[in-house]
């Protein structure tokens, strides 16, 4: 029998045989120290021999006479494997078209690089906006996403959050659907050391890392606006009152009425469901009852652009007897005439911040300090608000 080199040192006057393994001549290099068995050389024109199944690191074992734990450490670019094996190891496993069970790797390390995203509507642009700053971000980071929407239903938003962290996401981002009071499925996981990051609508009383909307500030610029031109008697559109956003953009409401003197009147504050038909049911009552309306802030641009339609079919006319303004900065406000003011909450970076808030969480580890971001915005003035200038300002 010719001389062998070992495989890991190349030498070979100190290799030995040392019996046999499935039927293969084992051998031992006495310098240092490995084990190894031959395998047969391979002509480059024929390619190994495609299997039916998925390929496996025992089937490049079986094709190049190694150890199972030889290919692994090769695939893995141990140092203590030699450069010859791991090109013929890595050459193999190309001909076999062999790719790595990440499921398995991720339940030998406990992690998936997988990101759970629970929102309460996808088709709404401020969602998917907000969506796509997050995958923008994990993306980039080697993470994958996976989206789930309560449909503002708390029944499924519960059920969502145990699916995603009993599947080993390595962190979950969630805004609650507008049904949530109760919290106890986060409260349940929070002690699993997977990272969870609230955004927008927000629990106070969890000790969780949260990325909020400038919704005070927001929602003062646009109340101030409304009274720069003129109008007295603002309703407010607002959604369910115990929703975080709700609250905050009523406190920003009645700031900005506090500022320029103006009372502030509860029968002017409606509290809807978010669903359409409340807020035009909402909006009709309001105005039924007082006459004395000059415009109306939705906390939503949806349910803005909503209200327009609905009263421009009226006959009403938008702005001169009714101003309109809203918060989001959907694209449809651009389309819509008259092209509706909004508050311009920078969706795309608030998705940003929430995705980075996360990586953070991971970098930090057990000495991450629990944070919150306010992304600011800016208001955006056209037509439906505008009734004291001839342009835009």
């Amino acid at each position: 029998m010719p001389r062998v080199k070992c495989a890991k040192c190349l030498k070979e006057e100190t290799v030995l045989r040392a019996g046999f393994i499935r039927g293969k001549q084992r051998f031992v290099c006495k310098e240092c120290n490995y084990h190894f068995t031959l395998f047969k050389q391979r002509d480059n024109d024929k390619p190994a021999r495609r299997k039916s199944h998925a390929t496996t690191i025992i089937d490049i074992a079986k094709v190049i006479g190694i150890s199972v734990s030889t290919v692994s450490r090769a695939l893995k670019d141990h140092p203590d494997i030699s450069i010859e094996t791991k090109k013929a190891v890595k050459q193999i496993a190309t001909e076999l078209n062999y790719r790595p069970n990440t499921l398995a790797q991720s339940l030998s390390k406990r992690e998936s690089r997988t990101i759970g995203v629970i929102i309460p509507d996808i088709e709404t642009y401020f969602f998917s906006s907000i969506l796509t700053g997050i995958q923008k971000v994990a993306s980039l980071a080697g993470y994958k996403v996976m989206i789930s929407q309560s449909k503002e239903s708390h029944k499924t938003e519960v059920a969502n959050t145990h699916a995603f962290m009993t599947n080993w996401v390595d962190g979950l981002l969630i805004c609650h659907s507008k049904e949530t009071k109760t919290f106890e499925h986060i409260k349940l996981h929070q002690k699993s050391g997977v990272p969870i990051i609230h955004f927008d609508r927000v629990c106070e009383e969890l000790d969780t890392s949260k990325v909020l909307l400038d919704d005070i500030n927001g929602a003062f610029v646009v109340t101030e606006h409304l009274l720069s031109e003129g109008c007295q008697r603002i309703a407010l559109i607002s959604g369910p009152a115990h929703l975080y956003v709700s609250k905050k953009r009523q406190e920003g409401y009645e700031k900005a009425l506090k500022k320029h003197s103006v009372p502030f009147d509860p029968t002017l504050v409606c509290n809807t469901d978010l669903t359409i038909k409340s807020i035009l049911e909402h909006v009709d009552q309001a105005m039924e009852k007082d006459p004395t309306i000059d415009a109306i802030f939705s906390i939503s641009d949806i349910g803005a652009i909503r209200i327009m339609v609905h009263l421009k079919k009226k006959g009403i006319k938008i702005p001169e007897q009714i101003a309109i303004a809203g918060f989001g900065n959907d694209p449809m406000g651009e389309i819509i005439e008259p092209g509706l003011t909004s508050f311009n909450p920078q969706t795309y970076k608030i998705g940003e911040t929430v995705a980075h808030m996360f990586l953070d969480h991971l970098i930090n580890g057990e000495s991450h300090v629990v944070q919150t971001k306010i992304v600011k915005g800016n208001l955006i003035i056209r037509e439906s608000s505008v009734k004291m200038a001839e342009t835009l300002k």
